[in-house]
């Protein structure tokens, strides 16, 4: 193929690829580069692993920004879920410029036609099919009738579903380090000591009804929506009744759609039910059927207000834990140095997880710390585990590195997110908020 592959009607390129939204500006992974060549859309498959190979192409500026899939429409704001396919918007100058050799793999080829978004009385016949198990979760018929004309398809979250990795269950796992720097950071931790001091009194008194920890309910909290800057504007009725009609993932979004669909009948005004396209929603990012499960009143109100309440943002964090096994008095972790001469093979975890098998494989088999003690690990720091205490060890960033003794407790935080690098963060923010 001979000529420039960039034409000077070349306006936008559009890339998309996999970012944590809530924290990290930049992509991590690129998926495609879309070509916005006048009125028609190209594509270039199959190159750009990362930001460095995007800088490699000439004349393109990169700016901040989010954008509809295959538009130039951008979306303020930031999108509070916990890992999305997102878009980044580049200016490309108007002249005629050659795909560099590390992009050009394949030809440029069309984009296949937009799908057009199905038609008002496929969408509301679904809706209308869910009335029997609605109703059979005390929904009122008034409820429906007032909601579900108001409602429409919304092919943008389906856009944002579709864009989702697979992921790879045997590829290598990057290092915890740069993620705990990037995650247990300065303004985070300022952040957390400022919502710690201006909830010290609620805080302490959930702390003593449920045994979680102050500092580790901030944590969760600014991990989750930055303390409250950002919690999503998806309307939750639309989005999840969408992805359910959409069918691929049904049994995991009809359910939501029906919880939050509840929450409306039960007298939680439409607006504030919003949050991001995949369903979490308010301070701590529950997903409906989680707020219906564990939310708390924590400022005595007789409402549990996620959305508005940090008092009882912070209860229902701590009613999760609680729910998920938390243990009163029991750290969540330490950090401890591992002697060279472990070995590794004796302390390797036989059992096969139920879940999240991939983070559960990189945990030791459980031990006493009075057994750890006799293998050489060493906490780090003044804090310790009483002798008995059982914990697994993890070793994030490999050996010779700092590692970890965990306890039942970050069983329970993984279970809020089950992320070996959401977990530690927690943990260790948590901490530096307490110190």
């Amino acid at each position: 193929m001979s000529g420039p592959l960039i034409s000077p009607s070349v306006r936008f390129v559009l890339f998309y690829g996999i970012q944590d939204v809530r924290n990290n500006p930049e992509p991590t992974a690129v998926q495609a580069i879309i070509l916005r060549n006048g009125g028609g859309l190209a594509q270039i498959r199959g190159k750009g692993r990362d930001r460095a190979d995007l800088a490699a192409l000439p004349q393109i500026q990169v700016r901040q920004g989010f954008t509809a899939v295959r538009e130039s429409v951008t979306m303020p704001g930031m999108i509070t879920i916990r890992s999305v396919a997102s878009l980044v918007l580049a200016t490309v100058a108007a002249v005629p410029a050659p795909v560099p050799q590390s992009m050009a793999q394949e030809v440029v080829q069309p984009l296949p036609p937009r799908e057009a978004a199905p038609v008002d009385s496929g969408f509301q016949a679904y809706l209308n099919s869910l009335r029997p198990k609605a109703t059979a979760m005390g929904i009122s018929a008034a409820t429906m009738d007032r909601t579900f004309p108001t409602m429409s398809y919304n092919p943008r979250v389906v856009a944002l579903d579709r864009a989702q990795p697979g992921g790879s269950f045997d590829g290598p796992i990057p290092p915890f380090e740069p993620y705990r720097r990037q995650h247990v950071d300065g303004s985070r931790i300022t952040g957390g000591r400022v919502a710690y001091r201006e909830n010290r009194a609620k805080l302490m008194q959930i702390e003593r009804e449920t045994g979680v920890p102050e500092a580790v309910m901030v944590a969760i909290y600014g991990h989750e929506t930055n303390y409250g800057s950002y919690t999503g504007d998806f309307d939750l009725l639309r989005s999840l009744a969408t992805l359910a009609y959409e069918g691929r993932r049904r049994e995991l979004f009809e359910p939501e759609f029906l919880a939050t669909l509840k929450m409306l009948n039960d007298g939680i005004p439409r607006e504030r039910l919003v949050g991001s396209w995949a369903g979490a929603t308010g301070y701590p990012q529950f997903l409906p059927t989680v707020y219906r499960r564990v939310a708390r009143d924590g400022d005595g109100d007789g409402r549990a207000d996620i959305w508005t309440s940090e008092a009882d943002a912070l209860a229902s964090i701590a009613g999760y834990l609680v729910n998920a096994g938390w243990r009163r008095n029991v750290p969540w972790g330490i950090a401890v140095s591992v002697p060279a001469s472990l070995n590794r093979a004796g302390i390797a975890n036989r059992t096969v997880p139920p879940r999240c098998e991939r983070v559960f494989e990189r945990h030791s088999r459980w031990l006493t710390m009075a057994e750890w003690r006799g293998l050489g690990v060493r906490p780090l720091g003044a804090g310790g585990l009483s002798d008995g205490t059982l914990a697994t060890l993890i070793e994030p960033d490999g050996a010779g590195n700092t590692a970890y003794l965990l306890t039942t407790n970050y069983r329970a935080i993984l279970d809020y997110n089950c992320s070996n690098f959401y977990a530690l963060s927690v943990g260790l923010l948590a901490d530096a908020v307490d110190d």
